[in-house]
C-alpha cells in the first residue's frame, strides 16, 4: 500500500505543472525556448509542405492522421520484412514472417504494442530503433492530437461563429494536424524521453549499439557451451515504451526481465512513466480549455476509478481466497513480489500501456478480471489521446440519458445532442462487444485456433484477454497463449484497428457537428455536468457499458476460474 502511495503521489506532483506546460504548448502560446524549436520545427514544416499558420476542419485533419499513418504503416511494414538485409544487424536476425511483420506493425501503429514474437530474437537493432521506438514517440502523439482536435471543437468560441451561423461543421476550425503533432513531439515527448532515457541508463538498462557479448553458462548441465547476452539501445525504448503509453518491451519477458528493469528504482522510475503522461492530459484540461471544472470532473472520476480498481488488484493479490495458492508466485518476479506485480499489472491496464513486471497469466483469477474490466473501460486514465477520447464518448453518453432521465432535449454547454450525434455514438458503443464476442466465440470453437495452454476456464480467459487487449489498445497479454499463428496475428490485426482508428476520429466527428450548432446560453434550466452528482451518474453509465454488458464473459472466464480454484 504504501508503495501504491508514493508512486500516485510522485505521478501527481510531476504530472501538474507538465500538463501546465503542455498546454501552453497546444494554445501555441509564446515560450522562452521558442527559438531552439522553431530552429528544429521549421525545417519539418517545409518538409511536410505546411503552413502552421493554416487550420484544418474536421475532415482535413482526419485525412491527414490517416495519411500519415498509411505512410508510417508501409514504411515499417517494408523495414520488418528487410531488417537482414538492412545495416545495424549485428546478431544477424532474420526477416520477419509477413504475418508477424503485418502484426507488429499495426500493433505498433496503433500505439498498442501487443507482441507475438520476442524482441530480442526477432528484431534487428534498426527495427527496433525505427520500427518499434520510433512509432512509439509518433503514433502516442497522433492520438493526442486528435484528442486535442476534440476539445478545440467542444470548447469552440467565437472563431466558429461562422460555423453554426451557416450550420455546417466543414467551417469548424479544429487546428493543424502536422503542426500539433510535430510539436507534441518536439516540444514534448522527446525532451521527456531524453530525461527518462539518461536515468534508465544510470541504473544500468543498457544502452549501446555494440553487440551482446558472449557468456559461458554457470551451469555445465543446461547444455549450451556459451550464451550470447542480447544488449542493443534499450533504455531509449523502455522510456519511450514507459512515457508514450505503449508497452513493447526489448526483451521478450518485457519489465520482469532483469536487463529493462534492474533495480527498484528503475521498477518505481516505469511505473511513474506509465501514468505521467496520461496525468499530465488530464491536467492540460482545465488551462487548454478554460474550464476548470471541467477538468476537475475528468480528473476526479478517473482518480475515483482508478483507486478502486488498484485497491481491489491489490487486494485480490494478497488477500482473497486464492491469494494463498503458492502456484500462482510462478511467473512473478519475485525482486518484487506479488504487491508490486499487482501494482503494476493494475496501472499498466489502467493505462493502455500493456507492459509488465510479471506475467499476468500468473495473476489470481480475479486479479485478471480486474485487468480485463480495466481494458474494457479503457478511461480510466487510458491511452494518449484514446483514454481522453473514450471518456468523452461515455461523457456524451452520460449527458444524453441525464436529459432523457429528467425530460430535457440533451445538451453539452448549450448545443444539443441530437439524432446523428447519437447514432455515432451507438455505433462506438456497439462496436466493442460485437467485436470482442464474436472473435472470442469463432477463436474457441474451431479446434486448433486458440492456442491455450490451459483447457478450462482460465483457458477461456486467455483467449478473451488477448482481443479484449488488443481492441484496447493495450498491448499486455495471458502468456501461455500460442499467439503467433496466422489466426491470432490477422484476427488481432483487425481487432487493433477497429479498436483504434473509430475511437479517434467518431469523438471529433461528434464535437464538430456540436461546435456547428447554435450556442444556446446556459441558464438555471441546463444540465450541471461539473457536479458530483452527474459524476456519479457518469461512473454508473461506464459500468453498465462495460462490466455488466461483458458479465457473461467475465462469469465463465476469471470469475468461475477463481471458484474453481478454491473448491481445489
Amino acid at each position: 500500500m504504501t508503495e501504491m502511495l508514493v508512486i500516485l503521489a510522485a505521478s501527481l506532483l510531476l504530472a501538474w505543472p507538465l500538463g501546465l506546460y503542455l498546454a501552453r504548448v497546444m494554445r501555441g502560446a509564446p515560450m522562452k525556448v521558442d527559438v531552439l524549436f522553431h530552429w528544429i520545427e521549421t525545417p519539418l514544416y517545409r518538409l511536410f509542405g505546411v503552413d502552421p499558420a493554416r487550420s484544418m476542419s474536421w475532415r482535413g485533419y482526419v485525412l491527414a492522421f490517416v495519411l500519415s499513418n498509411v505512410v508510417v504503416a508501409v514504411l515499417t511494414q517494408a523495414v520488418f520484412m528487410t531488417q537482414a538485409w538492412l545495416p545495424l544487424n549485428p546478431d544477424q536476425i532474420p526477416n520477419m514472417r509477413w504475418d508477424t511483420a503485418l502484426h507488429t506493425m499495426i500493433s505498433f501503429l496503433t500505439n498498442t504494442n501487443q507482441q507475438h514474437y520476442s524482441g530480442q530474437a526477432q528484431l534487428s537493432y534498426l527495427s527496433q530503433m525505427t520500427g518499434i521506438t520510433g512509432l512509439q514517440v509518433v503514433t502516442p502523439m497522433m492520438g493526442l492530437a486528435l484528442a486535442v482536435a476534440t476539445l478545440r471543437a467542444l470548447f469552440a468560441r467565437a472563431p466558429q461563429a461562422a460555423a453554426s451561423a451557416a450550420g455546417d461543421d466543414r467551417q469548424v476550425a479544429v487546428g493543424n494536424y502536422y503542426v500539433d503533432v510535430v510539436r507534441l513531439c518536439v516540444r514534448f515527448l522527446l525532451p521527456l524521453c531524453l530525461v527518462w532515457t539518461l536515468v534508465l541508463t544510470s541504473q544500468g538498462v543498457p544502452s549501446t549499439m555494440a553487440g551482446g557479448p558472449q557468456a559461458t553458462p554457470i551451469d555445465a548441465s543446461a547444455g549450451m557451451a556459451q550464451q550470447k547476452l542480447p544488449l542493443g539501445p534499450v533504455a531509449a525504448m523502455v522510456a519511450a515504451k514507459q512515457l508514450g503509453a505503449n508497452g513493447g518491451g526489448w526483451y521478450g519477458p518485457n519489465s520482469s526481465f532483469p536487463l529493462e528493469n534492474p533495480t527498484p528504482v528503475s521498477n518505481m522510475l516505469e511505473v511513474v512513466g506509465i501514468l505521467l503522461v496520461p496525468m499530465a492530459v488530464i491536467f492540460m484540461i482545465g488551462a487548454f480549455t478554460g474550464r476548470r471544472r471541467f477538468g476537475a470532473l475528468v480528473f476526479g472520476c478517473m482518480l475515483g476509478m482508478s483507486l478502486l480498481s488498484t485497491g481491489a488488484m491489490m487486494w485480490s493479490e494478497g488477500h482473497s481466497a486464492s491469494a494463498a495458492t503458492p502456484l500462482l508466485m510462478e511467473g512473478k518476479e519475485v525482486r518484487f513480489g506479488a504487491d508490486g506485480t499487482a501494482l503494476w499489472a493494475a496501472v499498466t491496464t489502467q493505462v493502455s500501456n500493456g507492459s509488465v513486471n510479471g506475467m499476468h497469466d500468473s495473476l489470481a483469477p480475479l486479479s485478471g478480471g480486474i485487468a480485463m474490466v480495466n481494458m474494457l473501460v479503457s478511461a480510466i486514465w487510458g491511452g494518449i489521446g484514446c483514454g481522453l477520447q473514450q471518456f468523452i464518448v461515455y461523457l456524451l453518453l452520460g449527458v444524453f440519458l441525464a436529459g432523457l432521465m429528467t425530460g430535457r432535449t440533451p445538451e453539452l454547454f448549450g448545443r444539443k445532442l441530437e439524432t446523428p450525434q447519437v447514432r455515432l455514438l451507438a455505433l462506438l458503443v456497439l462496436l466493442q462487444p460485437i467485436t470482442l464476442l464474436v472473435f472470442t466465440a469463432i477463436t474457441l470453437a474451431v479446434p486448433g485456433l486458440s492456442g491455450t495452454s490451459n483447457p478450462g476456464f482460465h483457458g477461456i480467459s486467455q483467449v478473451f484477454y488477448e482481443y479484449v487487449s488488443a481492441y484496447a489498445n493495450n498491448g499486455s497479454g495471458f502468456e501461455g497463449l500460442g499467439d503467433a499463428t496466422p489466426w491470432w496475428n490477422l484476427s488481432c490485426s483487425l481487432v487493433l484497428l477497429l479498436g483504434r482508428f473509430p475511437l479517434l476520429i467518431i469523438p471529433l466527428v461528434v464535437a464538430a457537428q456540436l461546435a456547428a450548432k447554435r450556442q444556446a446560453p446556459e441558464s438555471a434550466g441546463s444540465l450541471q455536468i461539473e457536479t458530483p452528482t452527474f459524476a456519479l451518474t457518469l461512473v454508473s453509465v461506464i459500468v453498465i457499458l462495460t462490466v455488466l454488458q461483458f458479465m457473461p464473459a467475465l462469469v465463465l472466464g476469471p470469475i468461475a476460474d477463481h471458484l474453481s480454484l478454491g473448491l481445489h
